[in-house]
């Protein structure tokens, strides 16, 4: 009996997925957990494992196609184990190409000579008139030319998602962006003394992450509003620190977040942050990964951005940017000397955070990552 293949629950409020790649065609043999389609949501894209051993008998929803929770999209034939051995590859017939049709063959009956007329009077030559100088044709601007050709691509569910609540955070949020900058000497010291050793008891190297993620942490203690919401005319404030990751995806921008990073180490930070990207590259992360937030760090400066204004993640209040590391001179005590330093931004929700606590965030994060020891001590 065959065994249906139906969609399954990726994540709280998720109700419809839409069809991805299907990794199997029909008459595959699959081996019971091999995934057979690529199930792409608002949230993450997912694979659909075969439940059984068999082959892939039917398809029912097709790449492109939208299905709701519990949907059959394909049918599985339940049978063998499959060898290994790869699947022999389906040749497709084209058709022969049409000839083009023959020239038609000369005739061979020669064409009778013309008649001569009957003489005449010469007639006077006429006045020899200039030849009329022919204008270029002016092609057709809606006419396209060589190398500008288009391509219509379908969003997918995800990029849809981002686009849609990127464009309500604007519009339902009064929304502001204040800047700072930092010294990032004595982190890059403490990075440089301590990379070889961190990196051999760890297995990930120490980056900046975890750096800003700590002095984060610390920083919302000091302005909570930074880590609450407004939930209709209340203001919820969390007392726990799950911060958001923001991450470029294959497939668009997703955000996972680290649960409880106010108990978290540097080295279960920076594992956390590699594997979230590792996953986000292969599109592995879960729906669950994705959850609550309530507050949301972007590195802008992987990509080389210099300076940037984030927008903050519904309903959280708060996102800070961080950006390249650039030397540059720097003034201070009489002196003008080269500072690696970053810009910072902080995007906020002006409804219930003011400049004051805006700045006293930004202030905060600064002096930490300026005196890293103030991290660890928590002052």
């Amino acid at each position: 009996m065959a065994i249906e293949l139906k969609i399954p629950s990726v994540g709280e409020s998720v109700t419809e997925v839409e069809i991805g790649q299907w990794l199997k065609s029909e008459g595959d043999t699959v081996a019971r957990d091999e995934n057979v389609v690529m199930l792409e949501s608002e949230k993450a894209t997912v694979e659909l494992p075969a439940p059984s051993d068999g082959t892939l008998s039917k398809i029912v929803k097709r790449t492109g196609e939208k299905a709701a929770v519990g949907d059959v999209i394909g049918y599985l034939e339940p049978g063998k184990k499959p060898d290994g051995k790869a699947q022999p590859s389906r040749k497709i017939e084209e058709p022969a190409p049409t000839p083009p049709p023959a020239a038609p063959a000369p005739s061979a009956v020669p064409a009778a000579a013309p008649t001569p007329p009957p003489e005449a009077a010469p007639a006077p030559a006429p006045k020899e008139v200039p030849a009329a100088v022919e204008a270029p044709p002016v092609p057709s601007p809606k006419a396209p030319g060589p190398g500008r050709q288009e391509e219509v691509v379908r969003m997918s569910p995800l990029r849809r998602a981002v686009a849609r609540r990127l464009l309500e955070a604007r519009q339902a949020m009064a929304m502001l962006t204040t800047f700072n900058e930092i010294d990032m000497s004595a982190v890059i010291a403490l990075r440089r003394e301590y990379q070889e050793n961190f990196t051999r008891k760890h297995g990930v190297k120490l980056g900046f992450m975890s750096f800003f993620v700590k002095a984060a942490v610390e920083a919302l203690k000091a302005v909570p509003q930074l880590n609450a919401s407004i939930q209709g005319e209340d203001i919820v404030y969390h007392n726990y620190f799950d911060i958001g990751i923001a991450i470029g995806g294959e497939k668009g921008l997703v955000v996972p977040t680290l649960l409880n990073a106010g108990t978290m180490s540097f080295a279960q930070v920076e594992k956390a942050v590699a594997d979230f990207a590792a996953r986000a590259r292969e599109n592995k992360l879960k729906p669950d990964e994705l959850q609550s937030g309530t507050f949301t760090i972007t590195n802008g400066g992987v990509y080389g951005s210099l300076l940037s204004t984030p927008i903050v993640n519904p309903p959280q209040s708060g996102i800070l940017g961080m950006h390249t590391i650039q030397e540059r001179p720097i003034a201070g005590a009489g002196a003008v000397v080269i500072r690696p330093m970053m810009y910072v931004a902080l995007s906020y929700d002006h409804r219930i955070v003011d400049g004051k606590e805006a700045v006293t965030f930004l202030v905060r994060v600064k002096e930490m990552i300026e005196n890293p020891a103030r991290i660890l001590l928590e002052i």
